[in-house]
Parts: C-alpha cells; structure tokens; sequence
C-alpha cells in the first residue's frame, strides 16, 4: 500500500512539474516576443524546438525502484535520515550508512523501515570503512544493481578565520569534500556499470560570500567544483551528477552546533580577545543562534530535489532548494559586482537584516507577475 501511495504521489508530483515547465516556456517566449517587437522569425525559430522539447519530455517515465539500490551516506539524523524512509517507501533497495549504527537514528530505521533496508557502519573518513561498505554492498545487490550513491555525510562550524586553526580546516574537510570523493572512487565502477546517478549535497551558501563561515563554505565550493567536473566526465557513460544546494535547514538537520558566547571566548588567544572584544563575541554568537533558529524546519523540499535527482527521467544539474529571501541574495550575488556583494555580506551580520529584506520581499511579492518571473528565472539550471 505504501508503495502504491508513493508512486501516486510522485506521478501526480510529474503533471504538476510538467504544467511548471510549459508556463516556464510561455513566460519565456513571452519576453522574447517583447524583446523582438513580435518578429514572426523569432517566433518560429523558438517555438518549434521547445514544442519538440515539450513532446520529447511527455514521453519519458521516471525511473522504476523496482529491484534498484541506493547508497545513503550520513543516515543517522537530518536528510539522510528521511531520505531513506522515504526510498524505502518507493520501494528502492537502501543501504543506509550510519556513523552510528547501533545509535538512536539507525534503531528507528530498522524500526519503522522494510527488510530491503540495511544499516551500514560508515565513518567517511575512513578508507577501510568505505572498502568494507562497498564489499557488503556489492554481495547485497538486487538484480538491477546499484543505481544511485547520495553523498550526504557533513558536518558544520562557525567562527572568524584568525578563531580557528589548520587542524579545524582539516576535520571540516575530511567529512564534507574528501568524504564524499573518498567514497565517489570507491562506488564510481558499479554506479557506471548500471548507468545510475549521483547526488551531492551542497550549499547554497557556496554563492553567498558572507563571514563566520570560511571553514564550510571552502569544502562546499570544492565539492561543486569536483561535481561539476564529474557531471561532465560521466556523460559518456550515460550517468547523471546532481548537486543539492540547500538554505538555511539548520533546526531540520542540526548540522550547526551551538556555542554560548563563553565557550567561544575561552578558546580564544589573548590576541584575539584583545583585538575583538567580549561585547563582539556576544554580538555574533547571538546572530548565530537566531539564524539556527530561523531556518526551515520541513525537509520535504530537499528530499524531493533528491528523489527526483534519482529518479527523473531528466534530472537537473542543479537544484536550489531555498527560501525567497536566499533566492534574492543568491541572484544578486551571482550578477552583481563584488563592492555590491561584500555589502550584502556585511549586512548579513546585521540583527535586523532579515527584518529589513522581508519588507523588500513583500514588497516584490506584491505583484504577481514580476515575483512569477523572477522565480522562473531562479529556477532555471
């Protein structure tokens, strides 16, 4: 029954994206029927190639679960977590790599999930636990193989860079970018052998240079450069990479941890309480609370990009899963110059800055037919 109710689900989800992109292409041509001053030319040169697209795209089906397997990374809380529930579900095969496994969230997993759910030990930064996993995987397969590796193990820090050290880099580095490359080459063959995908998560943050986060946004930006070049490399095998790009979900997967302004002052040198103050300290660690706080609780939206990374008969290179205040801050830090974007990165330190740009998004919002437009254009990858 479930299985039934979740393929109901996601083929009603297949019509609704299906009416997106025929208005995505309406309000294109629009514009461009605007732009040419309604030359007939420009109308038959792109209206026919989108129709084509258009009747191309109806044919295609999603791809079926049936005797297929996913690789989870990082099961035992946040995405990874109700990820895989929620293939388990759709009746996908799912190893769920735990770094934990006899720990509270991979006990739920085999409490509430099917038989075709299987708990794996993995810490990422350990090459004889990815050679041990890829081995139980490999004996474990059903008879379509491996058909996608979702690459979600992270972790998170916060502070100034002169607050932190070589070694803090290195940790923060070992989970989120050499983790997922470490386990990558491991699982790359049997990915290629059954033509399958490959998820990676992300930040959207990778496009916004704000303070206080140097650590993980430099193993984010390396991991969409690694991606990137991947996504490329594996199109001759018929293979797909996405990238994940969430917003704040910071109360959803408590990827962030958080500090009382003593704990950050007591491990500060004298130097660096010297040069920025108690009262300083207090400031951002508070900014830092509220942001954790204001974050978006629902992770439906995040695990929908990925499932539809995974099974999309056309998935999207990259999928923006944020609200419309981080969609705002991403468009003008993509297309404006830097004076423009270290301003907006200043003022992202500011405690009423989300107070302040609310009223502006409501005030966008507010007309219907610019805020559509704005947000077609954001979505396309």
């Amino acid at each position: 029954k479930i299985l039934v109710r979740e393929r109901e689900r996601f083929t009603k989800k297949s019509c609704v994206k299906m009416s997106y992109k025929i208005l995505q292409v309406s309000v294109l041509l629009l514009l461009g029927l605007i732009l040419s001053s309604f030359n007939l030319a420009y109308v038959v040169i792109c209206e026919v190639p989108l129709l084509f697209f258009l009747l191309a795209q109806k044919k295609k089906k999603n791809v079926d679960p049936t005797e297929r397997a996913i690789f989870i990374t990082g099961c035992d809380s946040g995405f990874g977590h109700f990820l895989a529930k929620q293939l388990d579900g759709m009746g996908f095969t799912v190893f769920a790599a735990c770094l934990f496994p006899e720990g509270d969230g991979a006990q739920k997993l085999r409490m509430e999930c099917s038989h075709k759910l299987n708990v794996i030990k993995l810490d990422v930064t350990l090459d004889e636990d990815v050679a041990k996993a890829k081995e139980f995987v490999e004996s474990h397969l059903p008879a379509k193989g491996l058909w996608g590796i979702v690459n979600n193990s992270g972790i998170s820090t916060w502070g100034e860079v002169e607050w932190k050290t070589i070694q803090d880099y290195q940790k923060i580095a070992d989970v989120n970018l050499f983790g997922s490359i470490r386990t990558t080459i491991a699982f790359i063959s049997l990915i290629r052998k059954y033509r399958g995908r490959m998820v990676f998560m992300s930040s959207l943050y990778v496009h916004i240079s704000c303070s206080l986060t140097s650590a993980y946004t430099l193993t984010k930006r390396g991991l969409t450069a690694f991606c990137d070049s991947l996504r490329i490399e594996m199109k001759k095998f018929g293979v797909q990479v996405s990238m994940i790009e969430p917003g704040n979900f910071s109360p959803a997967t408590r990827i962030q941890p958080q500090h009382t302004a003593e704990e950050v002052w007591s491990k500060l040198s004298e130097e660096n309480k010297s040069t920025y103050k108690w009262e300083y300290i207090k400031e951002v660690t508070e900014l830092i609370k509220q942001e954790l706080q204001n974050g978006n609780a629902n992770v439906n939206e995040v695990i929908e990009a990925i499932v539809d990374a995974l099974t999309s008969a056309t998935p999207k290179a990259h999928y923006r899963v944020a609200s419309a205040l981080e969609k705002v801050l991403v468009f003008l830090c993509i297309h404006f110059p830097a004076y423009v974007t270290d301003k907006i990165a200043q003022a992202l330190n500011s405690s009423n800055f989300n107070s302040q740009c609310q009223k502006y998004i409501y005030i966008l919002s507010s007309f219907p037919s610019l805020w559509k437009i704005f947000s077609i254009i954001s979505s396309i990858q």
